[in-house]
Protein backbone atom coordinates (compact mmCIF):
# COMPACT_ATOMS: atom_id res chain seq x y z
CA UNK A 1 0.00 0.00 0.00
CA UNK A 2 1.07 3.17 -0.80
CA UNK A 3 -0.73 4.90 2.87
CA UNK A 4 -2.86 6.99 0.83
CA UNK A 5 -5.51 4.79 1.63
CA UNK A 6 -4.04 2.37 3.64
CA UNK A 7 -4.87 4.05 7.56
CA UNK A 8 -3.72 1.08 9.52
CA UNK A 9 -0.37 1.86 8.58
CA UNK A 10 -0.23 5.48 8.71
CA UNK A 11 1.35 7.10 11.58
CA UNK A 12 -1.13 9.82 11.72
CA UNK A 13 -3.50 7.82 12.60
CA UNK A 14 -1.78 5.38 15.13
CA UNK A 15 -0.79 7.75 17.86
CA UNK A 16 -2.38 10.57 18.92
CA UNK A 17 -5.90 10.20 16.75
CA UNK A 18 -5.92 6.45 17.38
CA UNK A 19 -5.89 6.83 21.43
CA UNK A 20 -8.47 9.55 21.54
CA UNK A 21 -10.86 7.40 19.52
CA UNK A 22 -9.90 4.53 21.71
CA UNK A 23 -10.87 6.94 24.58
CA UNK A 24 -13.94 7.70 23.28
CA UNK A 25 -15.29 3.98 22.52
CA UNK A 26 -13.80 2.88 26.58
CA UNK A 27 -16.07 5.91 27.81
CA UNK A 28 -13.62 8.04 29.15
CA UNK A 29 -14.33 10.66 26.45
CA UNK A 30 -17.82 12.35 25.35
CA UNK A 31 -19.77 14.61 23.44
CA UNK A 32 -17.93 16.57 20.58
CA UNK A 33 -14.42 15.54 22.07
CA UNK A 34 -15.43 11.88 21.54
CA UNK A 35 -16.97 12.81 17.94
CA UNK A 36 -13.73 14.15 17.11
CA UNK A 37 -11.22 11.70 16.16
CA UNK A 38 -13.58 9.94 13.68
CA UNK A 39 -14.26 13.33 11.93
CA UNK A 40 -12.07 12.85 8.49
CA UNK A 41 -13.46 10.41 5.93
CA UNK A 42 -16.67 11.69 5.13
CA UNK A 43 -14.98 15.01 5.37
CA UNK A 44 -12.14 14.16 2.80
CA UNK A 45 -15.53 12.04 0.45
CA UNK A 46 -17.60 15.29 0.40
CA UNK A 47 -14.97 17.41 -1.14
CA UNK A 48 -16.27 15.38 -4.24
CA UNK A 49 -19.95 16.58 -4.23
CA UNK A 50 -18.44 19.96 -4.67
CA UNK A 51 -16.20 19.69 -7.57
CA UNK A 52 -15.79 21.83 -10.66
CA UNK A 53 -17.76 19.53 -12.10
CA UNK A 54 -20.61 20.31 -9.75
CA UNK A 55 -20.07 24.13 -10.25
CA UNK A 56 -20.49 23.26 -14.62
CA UNK A 57 -23.43 21.42 -13.77
CA UNK A 58 -24.84 23.57 -11.19
CA UNK A 59 -24.32 26.58 -13.45
CA UNK A 60 -26.27 26.01 -16.24
CA UNK A 61 -28.64 24.02 -14.56
CA UNK A 62 -29.54 27.31 -13.10
CA UNK A 63 -28.73 29.47 -15.97
CA UNK A 64 -31.07 27.82 -18.49
CA UNK A 65 -33.69 26.05 -15.98
CA UNK A 66 -34.01 28.57 -13.35
CA UNK A 67 -34.97 26.38 -9.99
CA UNK A 68 -36.35 23.77 -11.58
CA UNK A 69 -33.82 20.82 -11.65
CA UNK A 70 -33.04 21.77 -7.63
CA UNK A 71 -34.91 18.59 -6.81
CA UNK A 72 -32.50 16.79 -9.41
CA UNK A 73 -29.82 18.19 -6.71
CA UNK A 74 -31.72 17.06 -3.74
CA UNK A 75 -32.23 13.75 -4.90
CA UNK A 76 -28.87 13.24 -6.11
CA UNK A 77 -27.45 14.48 -2.49
CA UNK A 78 -29.78 11.71 -0.28
CA UNK A 79 -28.41 9.32 -3.36
CA UNK A 80 -25.02 10.12 -2.20
CA UNK A 81 -25.39 10.34 1.39
CA UNK A 82 -27.00 6.81 1.62
CA UNK A 83 -24.74 5.54 -0.46
CA UNK A 84 -21.19 6.87 1.31
CA UNK A 85 -23.19 5.35 4.40
CA UNK A 86 -23.35 2.17 3.21
CA UNK A 87 -19.73 2.67 1.77
CA UNK A 88 -18.04 3.50 5.30
CA UNK A 89 -20.21 0.97 6.98
CA UNK A 90 -18.54 -1.45 4.72
CA UNK A 91 -15.29 -0.35 5.44
CA UNK A 92 -16.09 -0.28 9.29
CA UNK A 93 -17.42 -3.51 9.75
CA UNK A 94 -15.18 -5.87 7.44
CA UNK A 95 -12.13 -4.01 7.30
CA UNK A 96 -11.69 -4.27 3.91
CA UNK A 97 -12.33 -1.69 0.82
CA UNK A 98 -15.39 -2.41 -1.81
CA UNK A 99 -12.84 -2.53 -4.18
CA UNK A 100 -11.13 -5.41 -2.82
CA UNK A 101 -13.67 -7.08 -1.67
CA UNK A 102 -15.30 -6.88 -5.31
CA UNK A 103 -11.50 -8.83 -6.48
CA UNK A 104 -12.15 -11.05 -3.40
CA UNK A 105 -15.56 -12.09 -4.65
CA UNK A 106 -16.72 -11.26 -8.15
CA UNK A 107 -15.74 -13.40 -10.96
CA UNK A 108 -12.97 -11.67 -12.33
CA UNK A 109 -14.02 -10.72 -15.92
CA UNK A 110 -16.25 -8.54 -13.83
CA UNK A 111 -14.01 -7.41 -11.82
CA UNK A 112 -11.32 -6.10 -15.17
CA UNK A 113 -14.73 -4.81 -16.14
CA UNK A 114 -15.31 -2.81 -13.24
CA UNK A 115 -11.78 -1.36 -12.77
CA UNK A 116 -11.30 -0.24 -16.32
CA UNK A 117 -14.42 1.28 -15.68
CA UNK A 118 -13.40 3.13 -12.65
CA UNK A 119 -10.61 4.06 -14.42
CA UNK A 120 -12.15 5.47 -17.00
CA UNK A 121 -14.26 7.41 -14.30
CA UNK A 122 -10.77 8.46 -12.91
CA UNK A 123 -10.07 10.39 -15.96
CA UNK A 124 -13.01 11.69 -16.21
CA UNK A 125 -12.89 12.94 -12.96
CA UNK A 126 -9.45 14.46 -12.98
CA UNK A 127 -10.36 16.04 -16.35
CA UNK A 128 -12.91 18.00 -14.14
CA UNK A 129 -11.42 19.16 -11.44
CA UNK A 130 -7.92 20.24 -13.46
CA UNK A 131 -9.62 22.02 -15.62
CA UNK A 132 -12.11 23.68 -13.49
CA UNK A 133 -9.14 25.06 -10.63
CA UNK A 134 -6.83 25.63 -14.59
CA UNK A 135 -10.18 27.88 -15.44
CA UNK A 136 -10.30 29.76 -12.06
CA UNK A 137 -6.13 29.98 -12.28
CA UNK A 138 -6.28 31.69 -15.83
CA UNK A 139 -9.62 34.21 -14.93
CA UNK A 140 -7.35 35.27 -12.25
CA UNK A 141 -4.48 35.42 -13.72
CA UNK A 142 -4.57 36.09 -17.87
CA UNK A 143 -1.89 33.33 -18.15
CA UNK A 144 -2.29 30.63 -20.87
CA UNK A 145 -4.69 27.84 -19.79
CA UNK A 146 -2.18 24.89 -21.36
CA UNK A 147 -0.10 26.67 -18.23
CA UNK A 148 -2.35 26.75 -15.59
CA UNK A 149 -2.93 22.91 -16.21
CA UNK A 150 0.27 22.35 -15.54
CA UNK A 151 0.21 24.37 -12.32
CA UNK A 152 -3.03 22.96 -11.10
CA UNK A 153 -0.78 19.25 -11.40
CA UNK A 154 1.78 20.91 -9.39
CA UNK A 155 -0.20 21.99 -6.95
CA UNK A 156 -1.92 18.97 -6.34
CA UNK A 157 1.17 16.90 -6.57
CA UNK A 158 2.47 19.21 -3.72
CA UNK A 159 -0.43 18.73 -1.46
CA UNK A 160 -0.55 15.10 -1.60
CA UNK A 161 3.57 15.40 -0.52
CA UNK A 162 1.92 16.31 2.94
CA UNK A 163 0.56 12.96 3.85
CA UNK A 164 3.66 11.53 4.19
CA UNK A 165 3.54 13.35 7.82
CA UNK A 166 0.45 11.60 8.36
CA UNK A 167 -2.96 11.74 7.42
CA UNK A 168 -4.60 14.21 9.73
CA UNK A 169 -2.38 16.89 8.16
CA UNK A 170 -4.33 15.88 4.86
CA UNK A 171 -7.70 15.87 6.33
CA UNK A 172 -7.25 19.10 8.16
CA UNK A 173 -5.89 20.98 4.63
CA UNK A 174 -9.34 19.67 2.84
CA UNK A 175 -11.90 20.64 5.80
CA UNK A 176 -10.01 24.04 5.26
CA UNK A 177 -10.54 23.65 1.23
CA UNK A 178 -14.52 22.47 2.41
CA UNK A 179 -15.19 25.49 4.45
CA UNK A 180 -13.46 27.56 1.85
CA UNK A 181 -15.91 26.65 -0.96
CA UNK A 182 -18.77 26.69 1.68
CA UNK A 183 -18.14 29.56 2.89
CA UNK A 184 -17.81 31.53 -0.51
CA UNK A 185 -21.38 30.47 -1.63
CA UNK A 186 -22.97 31.61 2.04
CA UNK A 187 -21.56 34.80 0.47
CA UNK A 188 -22.63 34.71 -2.94
CA UNK A 189 -26.40 33.74 -1.79
CA UNK A 190 -25.50 37.48 0.33
CA UNK A 191 -24.47 38.98 -2.73
CA UNK A 192 -27.61 37.50 -4.57
CA UNK A 193 -30.64 36.37 -2.20
CA UNK A 194 -32.67 33.52 -4.22
CA UNK A 195 -36.69 33.69 -4.88
CA UNK A 196 -36.97 31.22 -1.54
CA UNK A 197 -40.83 30.22 -2.78
CA UNK A 198 -39.08 29.58 -6.47
CA UNK A 199 -36.38 27.58 -4.49
CA UNK A 200 -39.07 25.36 -2.83
CA UNK A 201 -40.95 25.27 -5.48
CA UNK A 202 -38.02 23.81 -7.99
CA UNK A 203 -36.98 21.51 -4.65
CA UNK A 204 -40.33 19.97 -4.25
CA UNK A 205 -41.58 19.90 -8.27
CA UNK A 206 -39.99 16.75 -9.97
CA UNK A 207 -39.67 18.18 -13.73
CA UNK A 208 -37.44 17.49 -16.93
CA UNK A 209 -38.12 20.42 -19.08
CA UNK A 210 -36.51 18.74 -22.45
CA UNK A 211 -33.76 16.69 -23.39
CA UNK A 212 -31.11 19.22 -22.31
CA UNK A 213 -32.52 19.29 -18.86
CA UNK A 214 -32.26 15.08 -19.04
CA UNK A 215 -28.64 15.79 -20.01
CA UNK A 216 -28.05 18.24 -16.73
CA UNK A 217 -29.79 15.75 -14.47
CA UNK A 218 -27.68 13.01 -15.35
CA UNK A 219 -24.63 15.30 -14.85
CA UNK A 220 -25.83 16.49 -11.91
CA UNK A 221 -26.02 12.84 -10.11
CA UNK A 222 -22.42 11.70 -12.03
CA UNK A 223 -21.52 14.98 -10.60
CA UNK A 224 -22.91 14.29 -6.93
CA UNK A 225 -22.78 10.44 -6.40
CA UNK A 226 -19.44 10.19 -7.81
CA UNK A 227 -18.14 6.22 -8.54
CA UNK A 228 -14.72 7.29 -7.10
CA UNK A 229 -16.17 8.57 -3.98
CA UNK A 230 -18.35 5.74 -3.12
CA UNK A 231 -14.96 3.22 -3.52
CA UNK A 232 -12.79 5.90 -1.55
CA UNK A 233 -15.37 6.05 1.95
CA UNK A 234 -14.92 2.30 2.69
CA UNK A 235 -10.72 2.56 2.43
CA UNK A 236 -10.97 5.19 4.90
CA UNK A 237 -13.06 3.97 7.32
CA UNK A 238 -11.74 0.56 6.86
CA UNK A 239 -9.62 -0.50 9.89
CA UNK A 240 -9.20 3.66 10.90
CA UNK A 241 -10.32 2.50 14.62
CA UNK A 242 -9.34 -0.74 15.44
CA UNK A 243 -12.63 -2.18 17.69
CA UNK A 244 -13.04 -5.61 19.37
CA UNK A 245 -16.40 -6.66 19.31
CA UNK A 246 -19.88 -5.42 17.36
CA UNK A 247 -20.20 -2.86 20.43
CA UNK A 248 -17.35 -0.92 19.34
CA UNK A 249 -17.93 -1.10 15.85
CA UNK A 250 -21.61 -0.02 16.32
CA UNK A 251 -20.71 2.84 18.03
CA UNK A 252 -17.86 3.42 15.04
CA UNK A 253 -20.71 3.03 12.97
CA UNK A 254 -22.79 5.68 14.69
CA UNK A 255 -20.14 8.21 14.76
CA UNK A 256 -19.48 7.88 11.02
CA UNK A 257 -23.22 8.45 9.97
CA UNK A 258 -23.20 11.69 11.98
CA UNK A 259 -20.16 12.71 10.37
CA UNK A 260 -21.62 12.11 6.83
CA UNK A 261 -24.98 13.23 7.55
CA UNK A 262 -22.76 16.54 8.70
CA UNK A 263 -20.32 16.47 5.38
CA UNK A 264 -22.61 15.83 3.08
CA UNK A 265 -25.62 17.68 3.57
CA UNK A 266 -23.58 20.39 4.17
CA UNK A 267 -22.48 19.76 0.69
CA UNK A 268 -25.95 19.68 -0.60
CA UNK A 269 -26.61 22.96 0.80
CA UNK A 270 -23.45 24.21 -1.23
CA UNK A 271 -24.77 22.24 -4.33
CA UNK A 272 -28.13 24.07 -3.77
CA UNK A 273 -26.79 27.07 -3.27
CA UNK A 274 -24.43 26.85 -6.30
CA UNK A 275 -27.79 26.37 -8.52
CA UNK A 276 -29.70 29.35 -6.82
CA UNK A 277 -27.34 31.74 -7.52
CA UNK A 278 -27.36 30.66 -11.13
CA UNK A 279 -30.95 31.09 -11.48
CA UNK A 280 -31.30 34.63 -9.41
CA UNK A 281 -28.17 36.11 -11.34
CA UNK A 282 -28.82 34.96 -14.97
CA UNK A 283 -32.16 33.34 -15.61
CA UNK A 284 -33.50 37.15 -15.34
CA UNK A 285 -32.47 37.90 -18.95
CA UNK A 286 -29.39 36.13 -18.97
CA UNK A 287 -30.12 32.52 -19.61
CA UNK A 288 -27.72 31.66 -22.33
CA UNK A 289 -24.76 32.15 -20.28
CA UNK A 290 -23.86 28.67 -18.67
CA UNK A 291 -20.03 28.72 -19.43
CA UNK A 292 -17.80 28.85 -15.91
CA UNK A 293 -15.91 31.67 -17.86
CA UNK A 294 -19.15 33.58 -19.03
CA UNK A 295 -20.37 33.76 -15.56
CA UNK A 296 -17.41 35.31 -13.86
CA UNK A 297 -17.37 37.84 -16.25
CA UNK A 298 -20.78 38.60 -16.39
CA UNK A 299 -20.82 38.71 -12.02
CA UNK A 300 -18.83 41.57 -12.48
CA UNK A 301 -20.95 44.14 -14.05
CA UNK A 302 -23.96 42.37 -12.06
CA UNK A 303 -22.93 42.39 -8.94
CA UNK A 304 -19.15 43.66 -8.57
CA UNK A 305 -16.26 42.76 -8.29
CA UNK A 306 -15.74 41.15 -4.67
CA UNK A 307 -18.62 38.52 -5.55
CA UNK A 308 -16.55 37.95 -8.57
CA UNK A 309 -13.65 37.37 -7.01
CA UNK A 310 -15.57 35.16 -4.09
CA UNK A 311 -16.69 33.10 -7.14
CA UNK A 312 -13.06 32.42 -8.71
CA UNK A 313 -11.74 31.72 -4.73
CA UNK A 314 -14.47 28.84 -4.39
CA UNK A 315 -13.77 27.27 -7.57
CA UNK A 316 -9.91 27.09 -7.17
CA UNK A 317 -10.54 25.53 -3.34
CA UNK A 318 -12.57 23.05 -5.37
CA UNK A 319 -10.52 21.93 -7.80
CA UNK A 320 -7.12 21.79 -5.72
CA UNK A 321 -8.62 19.73 -3.00
CA UNK A 322 -10.99 17.45 -5.64
CA UNK A 323 -7.73 16.84 -7.80
CA UNK A 324 -5.96 15.72 -4.23
CA UNK A 325 -8.88 13.36 -3.70
CA UNK A 326 -9.03 12.38 -7.15
CA UNK A 327 -5.31 11.38 -7.30
CA UNK A 328 -5.77 9.47 -3.75
CA UNK A 329 -8.83 7.33 -4.89
CA UNK A 330 -7.60 6.54 -8.28
CA UNK A 331 -4.53 5.26 -6.62
CA UNK A 332 -6.69 3.08 -3.99
CA UNK A 333 -8.92 1.74 -6.75
CA UNK A 334 -5.99 0.26 -8.63
CA UNK A 335 -4.30 -1.38 -5.85
CA UNK A 336 -7.64 -3.07 -4.50
CA UNK A 337 -8.80 -4.12 -8.03
CA UNK A 338 -5.41 -5.42 -9.42
CA UNK A 339 -3.15 -5.23 -6.38
CA UNK A 340 -0.97 -3.10 -8.45
CA UNK A 341 -0.01 0.34 -7.99
CA UNK A 342 1.98 3.03 -10.10
CA UNK A 343 4.21 6.40 -8.45
CA UNK A 344 1.49 9.09 -7.38
CA UNK A 345 3.67 11.36 -9.70
CA UNK A 346 3.05 8.98 -12.98
CA UNK A 347 -0.51 8.46 -12.35
CA UNK A 348 -0.64 12.45 -11.56
CA UNK A 349 1.09 12.76 -15.30
CA UNK A 350 -1.38 10.16 -16.85
CA UNK A 351 -4.04 11.60 -15.77
CA UNK A 352 -3.52 15.04 -16.62
CA UNK A 353 -3.34 14.29 -20.79
CA UNK A 354 -6.96 14.33 -21.17
CA UNK A 355 -7.43 17.90 -19.41
CA UNK A 356 -4.10 18.69 -22.02
CA UNK A 357 -6.09 17.62 -24.84
CA UNK A 358 -9.32 18.61 -24.05
CA UNK A 359 -7.63 22.67 -24.01
CA UNK A 360 -5.28 22.29 -27.11
CA UNK A 361 -8.06 21.19 -28.86
CA UNK A 362 -9.96 24.27 -28.28
CA UNK A 363 -12.74 22.12 -26.52
CA UNK A 364 -15.08 24.39 -24.58
CA UNK A 365 -13.93 24.17 -21.24
CA UNK A 366 -17.77 23.95 -19.25
CA UNK A 367 -18.98 21.22 -22.15
CA UNK A 368 -16.16 19.25 -21.44
CA UNK A 369 -16.54 19.64 -17.52
CA UNK A 370 -20.66 18.95 -18.13
CA UNK A 371 -19.75 15.60 -20.15
CA UNK A 372 -17.41 14.29 -18.17
CA UNK A 373 -19.95 13.99 -15.27
CA UNK A 374 -22.22 12.21 -17.97
CA UNK A 375 -19.66 9.82 -18.30
CA UNK A 376 -19.53 9.15 -14.29
CA UNK A 377 -23.35 9.00 -14.63
CA UNK A 378 -22.76 5.95 -16.74
CA UNK A 379 -20.25 4.56 -15.13
CA UNK A 380 -21.62 5.08 -11.91
CA UNK A 381 -24.69 1.70 -11.56
CA UNK A 382 -21.46 -0.52 -11.14
CA UNK A 383 -20.43 0.17 -7.51
CA UNK A 384 -23.49 1.07 -6.45
CA UNK A 385 -25.08 -2.11 -7.49
CA UNK A 386 -21.91 -3.57 -6.20
CA UNK A 387 -22.17 -1.81 -2.84
CA UNK A 388 -25.51 -2.94 -2.20
CA UNK A 389 -24.66 -6.41 -2.92
CA UNK A 390 -21.84 -6.53 -0.34
CA UNK A 391 -23.56 -5.10 2.47
CA UNK A 392 -27.27 -6.99 1.87
CA UNK A 393 -24.89 -9.75 1.92
CA UNK A 394 -24.85 -11.61 5.49
CA UNK A 395 -21.56 -13.44 4.69
CA UNK A 396 -19.40 -10.49 4.11
CA UNK A 397 -21.50 -8.19 6.96
CA UNK A 398 -22.31 -10.78 9.14
CA UNK A 399 -24.77 -8.86 12.31
CA UNK A 400 -24.60 -5.16 10.21
CA UNK A 401 -25.99 -6.72 6.93
CA UNK A 402 -28.25 -3.99 5.85
CA UNK A 403 -32.02 -3.82 6.80
CA UNK A 404 -34.70 -5.23 3.90
CA UNK A 405 -35.98 -1.19 4.25
CA UNK A 406 -32.31 -0.11 3.51
CA UNK A 407 -31.73 -2.26 0.57
CA UNK A 408 -35.44 -1.50 -0.85
CA UNK A 409 -33.93 2.13 -0.56
CA UNK A 410 -30.31 1.82 -2.54
CA UNK A 411 -32.00 -0.52 -4.95
CA UNK A 412 -34.31 2.08 -5.58
CA UNK A 413 -31.90 5.16 -5.88
CA UNK A 414 -29.72 2.57 -7.99
CA UNK A 415 -32.63 2.57 -10.14
CA UNK A 416 -32.76 6.01 -10.77
CA UNK A 417 -29.69 6.32 -11.93
CA UNK A 418 -30.19 4.08 -14.47
CA UNK A 419 -33.37 4.97 -15.67
CA UNK A 420 -32.06 8.58 -15.76
CA UNK A 421 -28.90 7.34 -18.16
CA UNK A 422 -31.28 4.69 -20.52
CA UNK A 423 -33.07 8.40 -21.08
CA UNK A 424 -29.87 9.96 -21.80
CA UNK A 425 -29.39 7.00 -24.02
CA UNK A 426 -32.16 6.97 -25.90
CA UNK A 427 -32.28 10.78 -26.73
CA UNK A 428 -28.37 10.01 -27.66
CA UNK A 429 -29.29 7.90 -30.51
CA UNK A 430 -32.23 10.12 -31.97
CA UNK A 431 -35.09 8.61 -30.24
CA UNK A 432 -38.11 10.89 -28.88
CA UNK A 433 -39.41 10.57 -25.53
CA UNK A 434 -43.24 11.25 -25.50
CA UNK A 435 -43.88 14.43 -23.69
CA UNK A 436 -40.25 15.80 -24.09
CA UNK A 437 -39.31 18.67 -25.86
CA UNK A 438 -35.96 18.18 -27.88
Amino acid sequence: MTGLVDHAMNPGLTTRTVKAARAALDGRVAGPRGFLPFVGPAVIASVAYMDPGNFATNIEAGAKFGYQLLWVVLLANLTAMLFQALSAKLGIVTGSSLAALCRDRLPRPVVMAMWIASEIAAMATDLAEVLGAAIGLFLLTNLPLLFCVAVTGAVAMAILSIEKNGFRPMEFIIACFVLTIGGCYLIEVFFAPPDWSAVLAGVVTPRLPDARAVTLAVGIFGATVMPHAIYLHSSLTMDRVPTHNNDEKSRVLAWSNREVLLALGFAGLVNMAMVSMAATVFSAGNSDIAEIETAYRTLIPLLGGAAAFVFLLSLLASGFSSSVVGTMAGQGIMQDFVRFGIPLWVRRIVTLVPAFIVVAAGVRATEALVMSQVVLSLVLPAPMIALVYMTSSREVMGDFVNSRYVTALAVAAAAVVIVLNILLLVLTLGMEIPGLPG
